[in-house]
């Protein structure tokens, strides 16, 4: 801004805009007299806000600057964050809230019957639709994905659906069809009708798009949120699910079983007693009840029919509710460790010949849950996946090297090792082969108490029979207030992020993407600890494949660059190769101008299939201009000098270096899950001062989600550790 102008401030319509006034037309040190109104006209300005072009103003030193008003959810999301919970003064102990509204559920819209008939030995059958939108259900399964694509998953999932579904025949009909082989049942048609349907919706023009996202906006507006003692709070999960057909993980043993359409019929609604009941959104029905019980958290509940488990309307991870919740689950574990000293001292004194069974064995399990991060585990029904922890091991998990009589030492087996292999939480395997030696005297006692708790039992008897996770945690309790075996995992990952980061002077002089390197590399060590796995699909082998071909073609690109700088030291120019004309990027961005014309002007459903096909052709040749125009992205477009060529060298070792990294970092993480340990189990606080006292920006460890899940771990000084709030115990 000149010296001439000055900047006024005007509030219109409830905005703080900024005018420029001429300093010429004011006298200073003078008060501004009725008549300098007038002159405004000969100037001829439009005002600002009339005018057609933004314009960008400058702003004033050490000024944020001035941005349109935003969209209505970044307003409130705005609002929420501004509400800092943990500077208030907490409830009475067990209240949650004192106010509370919200506007129910949205539930998904009715079945449409499409007409499509499967084929049973050939012949097409006709269903009513309540079973046609079951043989939807199965047609919509990939037959490539986890629940149909595996043979053994396939097995279990078909035996489920058929079964409901040869039921429901018998109940709807008079007759079963004669549908008595799940071999002779052809869903292959209702299969192609859904492919159709995905084509027509990916040519869907501008404006049916804006609608279906200004329906999702509307639908987030009326339920998204809830007022929560006077302020606004963002609502996690306000769409009912869907049916369908349950998909479980690993090999549920229910896996193929029918979600039925839940009704309000079965909701229970809560919110506070004061507030207005949400109406019931679908005509003809009604809520189970209304409650109001401030001494929980959820908004609403109900129970599904294939677990039989009660489900829960919640607020958001980034709510207040999660945020203490949280916060208190992390300054557990930091307590724990002021008291672990004590409570290692109490189990490794019953790990010995002192104790009795009952003791030896709970001090076994708490050595197991400290050191092997196992989860306490429980008793599971018929009905459920056979999950285990450390109180539900039996005798076929544990597999023990030969005894020495049995030539176990002479084979090379190792004394003290045991192969634990069984399934985890969310039927993930747990596979490992433990060398309690190397845990020291404590580990080898460990063993020799397994394999005494083992004795003349059979393979399906359980390790632990004098014990059950109630046991274990009311001794826990008595060890420290509020402690589980939860709060173990809690603690040993915390404390394991902690020990492994780098410090300030181990990264010195590192890029920021080293940093985040080795962030990733203790991060790893949690998931390790933890057991968090995630499958490796094709998409992400495909990916990996993918940067490795790149990798290679930029060395290939460098060794060529090399050998530019040989001719021109030669005097060879006329041998070095130049770019050519990019052909294929005009021909790729005809093709899909000529696709977009397509979609615009597509009404019917065929034509808009033909412009799904030109979009995907058109996306192809884009693809293959991309890849070519990478293949000559090395070269000039015509002899370049001896410093183009040097400068152009130094970018590709630059861009090696960086992929090589990047390729690692994602081979080293492919079987791990990463996120699990930082949205349930690392305190945030750790690596939100890590990043402060090393210079990582927090988005590069956490994205926006957790960012606003953990907005209360965001101002800790770079000095923050996880030590807990009192003296440590000796």
């Amino acid at each position: 801004m000149s010296e001439s102008e000055e900047e006024e401030e005007s509030e219109e319509d409830g905005r703080v805009t900024k005018k420029k006034v001429s300093a010429k037309k004011k006298t200073k040190g003078a008060v501004p007299k009725k008549t300098t109104t007038k002159a405004a006209p000969k100037t001829k300005r439009k005002p600002a806000l009339k005018s057609k072009k933004p314009t960008v103003k400058k702003e004033a030193k050490g000024e944020l600057p001035k941005t349109a008003l935003s969209s209505k959810a970044v307003r409130i999301e705005q609002a929420m964050k501004a509400f800092k919970w943990w500077d208030q003064e907490p409830l009475p102990q067990g209240i949650q809230w004192r106010a509370l509204e919200h506007n129910g559920i949205f539930f998904p819209p009715d079945y449409v019957p499409h007409g499509v008939k499967m084929l049973y030995d050939g012949k097409e059958v006709e269903l009513p639709s309540d079973l046609e939108e079951v043989a939807t259900f199965f047609a919509s399964m990939p037959p490539d994905g986890p629940q149909l694509g595996h043979p053994d998953t396939r097995k279990i999932f078909v035996k489920n659906f058929f079964g409901q579904f040869k039921e429901m025949l018998k109940d709807k009909l008079e007759d079963d069809l004669g549908i008595k082989d799940f071999d002779k049942c052809d869903f292959s048609p209702i299969r192609a009708h859904l492919e159709t349907q995905k084509m027509i919706k990916k040519a869907a023009t501008v404006e049916e798009k804006a609608l279906v996202k200004a329906g999702k906006e509307e639908r987030q507006d009326h339920y998204g949120y809830a007022i929560v003692d006077g302020r606004i709070e963002k609502v996690g999960n306000f769409n009912m699910e869907p049916p369908g057909l349950f998909r479980g993980r690993g090999m549920h043993p229910l896996m193929g079983m029918i979600k039925e359409r839940c009704l309000p019929e079965n909701i229970i609604v809560n919110l506070g007693p004061d507030a207005r009941v949400p109406p019931c959104p679908l005509p003809g029905h009604a809520w189970d009840r209304v409650q109001h019980d401030n001494k929980v958290t959820w908004l609403a509940s109900w129970k599904e029919n294939v677990l039989n488990g009660v489900k829960y309307v919640m607020l958001a991870a980034s709510s207040s509710f999660k945020g203490k919740s949280d916060m208190e689950k992390y300054d557990k574990a930091a307590r724990l460790k002021q008291c672990i000293g004590r409570i290692r001292r109490d189990y490794e004194g019953n790990l010995g010949k002192k104790a009795d069974r009952e003791a030896k064995q709970i001090a076994t399990a708490m050595w197991i849950i400290d050191k092997l991060a196992l989860r306490v585990g429980g008793e599971k029904g018929e009905d459920e996946a056979d999950t285990v922890g450390c109180c539900s091991l039996r005798l076929e998990h544990l597999r023990f090297p030969p005894p020495l009589e049995d030539g176990g030492e002479s084979s090379g087996a190792k004394q003290y090792e045991i192969e634990l292999e069984f399934l985890g939480k969310d039927s993930m395997l747990f596979k490992q082969t433990i060398d309690f030696a190397s845990y020291g005297e404590n580990g080898k006692q460990v063993f020799k108490n397994l394999r005494h708790f083992v004795k003349d039992k059979k393979p399906e008897q359980d390790v632990f029979e004098m014990l059950t996770p109630s046991v274990l945690n009311a001794h826990l309790g008595s060890l420290m207030p509020g402690l589980s075996a939860k709060v173990f995992r809690t603690y040993n990952a915390s404390e394991t992020l902690q020990n492994e980061l780098p410090t300030v002077e181990d990264l010195a002089g590192m890029s920021v993407g080293d940093k985040v390197v080795a962030y990733n590399d203790a991060n790893r060590k949690v998931a390790i600890l933890c057991n968090h796995q995630r499958t490796v699909t094709k998409t992400m082998e495909t990916a990996l494949g993918n940067l490795q071909e790149r990798l290679q073609l930029l060395k290939d690109q460098k060794k060529e660059l090399l050998g530019q700088k040989e001719l021109l030291k030669s005097g060879k120019t006329n041998k070095i190769r130049t770019r050519k004309d990019d052909v294929l990027t005009d021909k790729a961005v005809k093709a899909m101008d000529k696709a977009e014309d397509l979609r615009k002007k597509a009404a019917t459903p065929e034509e808009k299939i033909k412009a799904s096909h030109a979009l995907d052709e058109a996306k192809e040749l884009k693809r293959q201009a991309q890849a070519a125009k990478a293949k000559d992205a090395h070269l000039f477009a015509r002899p370049p000098t001896k410093e183009q060529v040097d400068r152009k060298i130094e970018q590709w070792r630059e861009k090696i270096t960086k992929l090589e990294l990047d390729i690692r970092n994602k081979d080293e993480n492919k079987e791990v899950a990463l996120g699990t340990s930082k949205i349930n189990y690392m305190d945030p606080r750790i690596s939100v001062a890590w990043c402060k006292r090393v210079e990582v920006p927090i988005e590069r460890i956490f994205a926006k989600t957790l960012r606003d899940k953990f907005v209360w771990a965001m101002g800790v000084p770079p000095s923050w550790r996880f030590e807990g709030t009192s003296k440590p115990e000796m």
